[in-house]
């Protein structure tokens, strides 16, 4: 872990503005920066940064964040990886705490790993380009393919020489690890010595998200039998095959902004991809698609096409591992490219615009292409039909989402007319796949949640308040997030020799009264910070929080709906008047102020610009207030009607004309109208 002073270190010297602007080109508008949103197409500028709130939104798609959470999201960035950047940019030497020996050894491991590894890219690079071997077998081939030396040296290709200890020596010579080496898989260890493992053949770097190099996939140039035509990595510490993508690096910006991630099956089918400007593409390897693959793709986007050899065997692969797909909520096409040809030869023959005209025209739903093709397979075998009909409805079942029950429904309707059996019946049969999936799903709830579920299942049924009441009295989402932001925005400051945030939590000692479980989150979360740190809290601690629903949340409380000019401010909000202390100064001082060619001294004093925290404060914890006589109140009014005796009748009336009392006294001062 980053230990909490390096973290204070990067939050201390970053500056949202010089971050944001190394990625989009801002443009200075008043007190903000203005710039195109990198997260969708747009022509006029709406990304607005505000420096002294450092955050940023974009008016036009929504977006918002603080500087870290802008490279988590436009560079696909772990919260660590984000701030290791920001470290690295701004010259902080991170500590890093609480690891056990097994973690920093892993740890070691990893980091030791990535380095040998952009060695040994450099390496290979550079037998590629500057050696004969490289230039007459290695170059020529890859340009015998179409490929143009920019997008080689965009993807960092390179080549392996036939010599068995090439690479092996100079790496020994610079005293890498042997051991290492060997983990890497670019040498075997035979004989006592080492040799190269990817000799005579072309070398494909595999990079992370964040470009890091995790591993090789090297292509034999040499027809020979025996070898096998693709080599890769084995599986270690920062290699693990169901993980990564091919060249989701250089796509991520492309599938965030096309909104649709293009997968295809090898690492030509890639580059040719990206050569032709068809950049948001990345390649399975031609293995099964992992659940990590896939989250790693809706990071990105929920839209999936698929674009695989039309083949029997490049069929068979599009639709392994696709179930997962729509369990994790994509939106899944298939696109089968004609006449045994691959994505990477289809593009180089036909053209970037014919190729996108193409895949635009055919990608064919997943659910029916896969009806379509088990349908070829059973051919007038009732038992195989029958098979289909559970098949399909099994993978009907896996759309669980809730957003997407009209899109289920639809399948049912379509494929029970495609299998020409009773609609109602598919139906049930989906229905019964999703129940065994919600019953083996119940028995694996430890005892505990099991009954809090029924529980508060209970209490929900016994509650009698209708709708349009509870949501009159218990939902005012707004006001519970002014609360949250007057407590980040203020909570440090100081009334009445004590802090505000002191205030609060002495006036409100009661969670109950928000309904809105961020609010409560945030809430908890300024407590326990506040008693480690007092009244240095600051509301940094919660825009740059960790805990990225906190951040997020932080973020959206202080987010600046407009900018007012400086013109507006002076030509239009004289009427609003002046703050007393401009009369409370002394003669001399008022003179001064309201002196010819000191407007804008006199502007400061303006009763637009007048300090409201305190007033603020008092209306977000009278409202509060109110809200718990309200509750009261009612609780009151259901007990009421409930049978007691004279005395109890008494005490019950006593209370509700006490309440009611102490809620006009609120309402009149918060200027609120009670309707009763």
């Amino acid at each position: 872990m980053i230990s909490q002073n390096s973290i204070q270190q990067i939050l201390d010297r970053l500056d949202i503005v010089d971050t944001i602007g190394g990625f989009v080109k801002l443009k200075k508008r008043g007190a903000n920066y203005l710039g195109l949103c990198p997260f969708h197409n747009e022509r006029t500028p709406s990304f607005t940064v505000s420096p002294s709130k450092e955050i940023y939104k974009c008016f036009g798609c929504g977006r918002s964040g603080n500087t870290i959470s802008f490279l988590m999201e436009h560079e696909k960035y772990s919260y660590i990886d984000a701030l290791k950047w920001l470290a690295n940019k701004y010259g902080v030497e991170i500590e890093e705490t609480f690891q056990s020996d097994e973690q920093k050894q892993v740890q070691q491991t990893g980091d030791s790993l990535f380095i040998i590894n952009s060695f040994a890219q450099q390496f290979f690079t550079r037998m590629l380009f500057e050696t004969d071997e490289g230039k007459d077998i290695g170059l020529s081939y890859l340009k015998e393919r179409g490929f143009r030396e920019d997008i080689i040296k965009k993807f960092q290709l390179g080549y392996s020489p036939e010599r068995r200890d090439a690479f092996s020596s100079e790496a020994i010579a610079k005293q890498y690890n042997p051991e290492l080496l060997v983990k890497t898989g670019l040498v075997v260890n035979r004989n006592d010595q080492l040799v190269d493992n990817y000799r005579g053949r072309i070398i494909f770097p595999i990079h992370s998200h964040s470009g890091k190099i995790l591993g090789f996939g090297a292509r034999i140039l040499k027809s020979n039998d025996k070898a096998p035509k693709y080599i890769n990595t084995p599986e270690n510490e920062i290699y693990v095959k169901s993980k990564i993508l091919y060249g989701s690096y250089f796509a991520r910006m492309a599938i965030d902004k096309a909104d649709e991630c293009l997968l295809v099956e090898g690492y030509t089918d890639v580059i040719s991809l990206h050569q032709a400007g068809i950049e948001n593409v990345v390649a399975s390897g031609g293995t099964s698609l992992t659940q990590d693959q896939l989250r790693l793709i809706k990071k990105y986007t929920n839209n999936l096409t698929i674009i695989y050899d039309g083949d029997p065997a490049g069929v068979k692969a599009a639709l392994r591992g696709l179930d997962l797909a729509l369990e994790e909520g994509l939106n899944v096409r298939l696109v089968l490219i004609p006449d045994n040809e691959d994505p990477d030869s289809y593009v180089n023959k036909a053209g970037a615009s014919v190729f996108s005209e193409f895949v635009k025209k055919n990608k064919k739903d997943f659910i029916l292409f896969q009806l379509d093709v088990s349908l070829k397979e059973s051919g007038s075998d009732s038992t195989k039909k029958a098979e289909v009909v559970n098949q399909v409805a099994e993978t009907i079942s896996k759309i669980n989402k809730a957003e997407d029950f009209t899109k289920q429904q639809d399948y049912i309707k379509q494929c029970s007319e495609i299998l020409k059996i009773d609609e109602g019946g598919l139906h049930a049969l989906v229905n019964k796949f999703i129940r065994n999936r919600i019953s083996t799903h119940e028995k694996a709830l430890p005892f505990e949640q099991a009954r809090l579920h029924e529980e508060n299942a209970r209490e929900a049924a016994t509650t009698d308040y209708d709708d349009a009441t509870f949501n009159l009295l218990f939902k005012d989402e707004l006001q519970e997030r002014e609360f949250a932001r007057v407590l980040i925005e203020h909570g440090a400051k100081n009334w009445n020799d004590k802090p505000i945030a002191e205030y609060l939590f002495d006036e409100i000692l009661d969670e109950g009264l928000f309904d809105n479980t961020d609010v409560v989150k945030l809430v908890r979360e300024y407590k326990y910070t506040f008693e480690k740190v007092g009244n240095t809290i600051t509301k940094n601690l919660f825009v740059y929080h960790p805990d990225i629903t906190i951040s997020a949340f932080a973020v959206s409380l202080l987010n600046f709906p407009y900018e007012e000019s400086e013109r507006w401010k002076k030509e239009f909000s004289h009427s609003t008047g002046y703050q007393n202390n401009l009369f409370e100064q002394n003669y001399e001082d008022f003179l001064k102020s309201v002196s010819a060619g000191n407007e804008s001294h006199l502007m400061t004093f303006l009763k637009m610009d007048e300090d409201r925290t305190f007033h603020e404060v008092e209306s977000a914890v009278d409202y509060l207030k109110l809200r718990k006589i309200k509750r009261m109140l009612l609780e009151n009014q259901v007990d009421l009607e409930k049978p007691h005796t004279n005395e109890e009748y008494l005490n019950l009336s006593q209370t509700h004309e006490h309440l009611k009392k102490m809620e006009r006294e609120i309402s009149g001062k918060m200027g609120t109208v009670i309707i009763r």
